[in-house]
């Protein structure tokens, strides 16, 4: 029961970081501000850290890891071009990153809850991913 539930959280934590990269190469671009950029390469360095462990714990299961769900990046990218097509600036870019930390924190925080027999050291994954996302979600409310 541990290692199914430890695969199966270190699976959402990966399929979570590969979103919140790509979410954040997807708005890069429209980017104005200096700081704001500083701020979405910090976390995007922090989830590529995190990324680089999964990998290696989801290794020595003999796991692959879990790309994210097909719907939920389509969407995602429609909602981004979309809305960054009719209003480029940083408080869309900030709106769009809120609301994407905001899923994330709530998503993990229920694979959190839902796997509870997952090891210490992947459920510490979890909660850093949940922390990063967080702290991302915070630092955008300036700019909305």
């Amino acid at each position: 029961m541990i290692e199914q539930d430890t695969i199966k959280l270190l699976r959402e934590c990966d399929a979570g970081i590969k979103m919140g990269v790509k979410s954040i190469d997807d708005v890069e671009k429209y980017v104005k501000s200096g700081d704001m950029r500083n701020l979405l390469n910090k976390c995007k360095d922090e989830h590529k850290k995190l990324e680089n462990e999964v990998e290696v714990l989801l290794n020595a299961y003999g796991d692959d890891g879990k790309a994210p769900n097909l719907i939920a990046t389509g969407m995602s990218w429609m909602k981004t071009n979309v809305k960054l097509s009719m209003h480029h600036s940083d408080k869309t870019v900030a709106d769009l990153m809120t609301d994407g930390c905001n899923m994330g924190v709530k998503s993990l925080s229920g694979y959190l809850n839902q796997y509870k027999a997952a090891s210490e050291r992947s459920k510490d994954i979890a909660k850093k991913l949940i922390a990063i996302e967080s702290d991302l979600g915070e630092n955008m409310r300036p700019y909305l």
